[in-house]
């Protein structure tokens, strides 16, 4: 991550009824959610339907851009949403194991 990005977490609140409009979304939102993360813009991404939330966390250069991105979409349109600048975010990253030839 580039010195001058910053970490943002987005807690969206779901509907609380489900709608077909919302539901025929779900897999753009998904390939979406997915390009994000190929292009290094989101770090995490989960849902909640017993809680009705989704929590993100985005690298951006400014709430700006972490509004322009989780405008894009398709889904935020039905939530609401809060944006949360972080000031530091720690992860256990996944280790993949190292292959051995012998």
């Amino acid at each position: 991550m580039p010195s001058d990005t910053q970490q943002y977490m987005v807690d969206f609140t779901l509907p609380t009824q489900l709608s077909e409009r919302f539901t025929s979304r779900i897999p753009e939102q998904r390939a979406m959610v997915n390009d994000y993360f190929s292009e290094g813009k989101l770090v995490t991404y989960a849902v909640s339907l017993e809680s009705a939330k989704v929590w993100a966390v985005f690298n951006a250069d400014s709430e700006a851009e972490v509004l322009a991105l989780i405008r894009a979409l398709p889904l935020t349109r039905f939530m609401q949403y809060v944006i949360c600048p972080l000031t530091f975010y720690n992860i256990l990253a996944t280790q993949v194991p190292h292959f051995s030839v012998n």
